[in-house]
């Protein structure tokens, strides 16, 4: 299995930062059906950044785009991390002491075995991917963490 089966499409919605915005995309979404697999937001004075995973990326760009909404996508990776502590720290060492930069990560909703799962941007995707395989670490497939 390549690097690519690994990467997880994560879709952003920058946001005016005003009440109700963040309700409109929920609505969006439920009413075409697109289930939130795991989100973060980001704000600034001026704006926000909604970055979600979800089950149906192609369908949940088309209906955002169509009730004006910007939307980027990005590619993420989920990582599975031991349920313990010290488990993030774990990966988090691993990946200072081999120079990858963590852009940023936020908390899967979902458990995966008894492990917590985690999304990472990193600037260097493949390198991420194969450091954290390479030291027994489970990054797991992009179709499983659609479906988890």
């Amino acid at each position: 299995m390549g690097n690519e089966s690994y990467k997880v499409e994560q879709i952003s919605v920058f946001l005016e930062n005003k009440a109700g915005r963040l309700a409109e995309v929920a609505k969006v979404l439920g009413n075409a059906g697109i289930n939130i697999r795991a989100l973060s937001l980001a704000d600034t004075t001026d704006f926000g950044i909604l970055r979600l995973i979800l089950n149906d990326r192609e369908k949940a760009k088309s209906v955002l785009k169509e009730a004006g909404f910007t939307v980027g996508i990005t590619e993420v990776i989920a990582v599975e991390v031991d349920d313990k502590p010290g488990g993030l720290a774990t990966i988090l060492t691993l990946l200072s002491e081999n120079g990858v930069n963590v852009e940023y990560m936020y908390a899967f909703v979902e458990r995966s075995g008894g492990n917590a799962v985690l999304i990472f941007k990193f600037e260097h995707l493949d390198e991420a991917i194969e450091l954290l395989s390479s030291n027994g670490i489970t990054v797991l497939p992009g179709e499983r963490v659609y479906n988890l």
